[in-house]
């Protein structure tokens, strides 16, 4: 079959309560993308429709937003990695049309995450984890990325300055970002005074700042054909590799605490599927969750190697104008995390910026981009190559 590529990209503004409901939600990246890649309704063969369960009332979403949304009577499909989950879709998607099955495609990713307390938030994060060895113990997710934390500290001697200064690159792009949840400047100051909300304690080594937060949003992907791209799209961008893996669920069943071994497996895999290596990638975005998670993103993709990481901030390397800028969108540390949206999201920003379109925020000249999408604490590891 030949190639496939992505003709549409969309996404809601991510705020901390949408006033409406799931539908709604998934329809504002729905309208965005659909508008970006000119099309009808009639025009989608199949939707893959991507979140995490149990933050929201409403079961099989995927039926309820096929109606909603026009798409009835093609397919659709439910797709759940934990916050991976529209990488995962993206995965599916591709499947779906290099296998011939479909030359559309529609992958929307959407949580809102406000309509239950933070605690209870808290509580089916911590439920990623195993349910019968772990998460009855009152692990939840800061906990488990201060573990991770600490042992690179350990390791390789990373600082809490080193920590801030990815927060600080955050909210420089965040402050750009008119969809993003957090658009305020952050300095390293904010995480020097004690009395400063940034500086406060959540999971030691990590401090608020150094914590992504809840959000209500959504995204959406389209995903065509190369016959149909070249139909309805001026400037598709392609698919050059794909990459999946999964590790562990229980911590203890893991042998490595300075990365995540899932995205290296799938790191590997999309550079051989691409024929490239981290030398190639022009622009990234990361799963920075937590500032720990970019770091450890750094050395696991391949930009640099162990316990080298926190030299590409230092040297604001990973800006807009270093050698391999990482998240110029903000990441999910200004955007917010709506757990189904943020790979789509994320997906959405290397579009823009291998079309040249992303505005204040734009890379030059960018020919590949790549997105590293985690789920859970490492659970799940998705690494899409993408390429003009």
């Amino acid at each position: 079959m030949g190639k496939v590529a992505i003709i549409g990209v969309g996404q809601s503004e991510f705020v901390r309560a949408y006033p409406g409901s799931v539908r709604e939600l998934a329809f504002e990246g729905f309208k965005d993308a659909m508008r970006d890649a000119r099309l009808t309704t009639q025009d989608i063969g199949a939707s893959v429709v991507c979140s995490a369960p149990e933050y929201d009332k409403q079961r099989s979403p995927a039926g309820v937003f096929a109606e909603y949304l026009g798409l009835n009577p093609q397919p659709t499909f439910y797709v759940e990695s934990l916050c991976s989950s529209s990488s995962m879709g993206l995965r599916l998607a591709y499947s779906l049309v290099k296998s011939g099955l479909h030359d559309v495609v529609a992958v929307i990713g959407f949580q809102k995450m406000s309509e239950i307390s933070s605690a209870d938030s808290q509580e089916r994060m911590g439920r990623g984890a195993d349910i019968q060895w772990e998460s009855p113990f009152g692990t939840m997710m800061p906990a488990y990325y201060a573990m991770y934390a600490r042992a690179h500290m350990a390791a390789y001697g990373t600082s809490l300055e080193d920590l801030a200064l990815i927060r600080v690159k955050a909210a420089t792009y965040g402050q750009l970002n008119d969809r993003a949840v957090y658009r305020k400047p952050v300095t390293l100051e904010n995480f020097s005074n004690p009395t400063d909300r940034m500086a406060g304690p959540v999971a030691s080594p990590l401090r608020v700042g150094d914590c992504c937060a809840n959000a209500d949003g959504s995204s959406c992907v389209i995903v065509a054909s190369e016959e149909k791209a070249k139909v309805f799209c001026k400037k598709p961008v392609w698919i050059l590799g794909l990459g999946a893996a999964t590790t562990s669920v229980n911590l203890a069943g893991r042998s490595v605490f300075t990365g995540l071994t899932a995205a290296r497996e799938a790191a590997r895999q999309a550079y051989r599927m691409a024929g490239l290596g981290p030398r190639d990638i022009d622009v990234a975005e990361v799963h920075d969750c937590f500032t720990i998670a970019e770091m450890m993103a750094y050395e696991d993709l391949g930009f640099a190697k162990a316990g080298e990481g926190r030299d590409l901030i230092r040297a604001k390397a990973t800006y807009k104008e270093g050698a391999i800028p990482v998240n110029v969108d903000g990441g999910l540390l200004s955007k917010g995390h709506p757990i189904g949206a943020t790979g789509g999201s994320q997906i959405r920003t290397i579009v823009l910026q291998l079309r040249e379109e992303a505005g204040a925020i734009q890379v030059k000249s960018p020919e590949i981009g790549l997105v590293h999408n985690i789920g859970g604490v490492g659970l799940y590891g998705n690494v899409s190559i993408l390429g003009r």
